[in-house]
């Protein structure tokens, strides 16, 4: 990417950020059933966000000037399977519960982003399913769409 265009993002990605912590600020501190509120997740993410935003300006005075180069081919195929997965993991998310699509959407996107290694894209796709869910539900006693009935588990 370019310097300008990476300031600039980091601009509105900081500006995004400060409006998701914000704005959690609005929302109810507990929820129904959940010693976890609803403000945490949007809170977390604004504040992880304004972090990540806060080094890609820092890493634009460390870029190095280059000379012309000739521009990348844009790949509109890994983009499209990852936004139709994203769509389908947002659509699929209450019926097939939480882990189910968690692991599907994790799954097709590594071997999207990277063929082959399917060792490897179950091993972690399962380990930070499972391990989100359990961290979540269990120790933070939140609430997420289990796995379907369907199933008989």
């Amino acid at each position: 990417m370019s310097k300008t265009f990476d300031r600039f993002a980091s601009l509105i990605f900081l500006v995004l950020g400060v409006a998701f912590v914000v704005g959690s600020q609005n929302i109810s501190a507990s929820a129904y059933g959940s010693h976890v509120g609803p403000n945490i997740f949007p809170m977390g993410l604004g504040s992880l966000l304004i972090l990540l935003s806060l080094r890609l300006f820092y890493e634009t005075f460390t870029y190095k000037q280059e000379g012309k180069k000739e521009k990348e081919k844009l790949d509109y195929k890994r983009f499209l399977i990852i936004l139709v997965g994203a769509l389908l993991y947002v659509l699929l998310l209450e019926e097939i519960g939480y882990v189910i699509s968690t692991f599907l959407f994790l799954f097709v996107g590594f071997q999207t982003m990277q063929k082959g290694k399917w060792l490897n894209s179950v091993i972690i796709s399962g380990a930070f399913s499972f391990g989100v869910y359990l961290l979540y539900v269990e120790v933070l006693d939140g609430t997420l769409p289990g796995l379907p009935t369907w199933l008989g588990l």
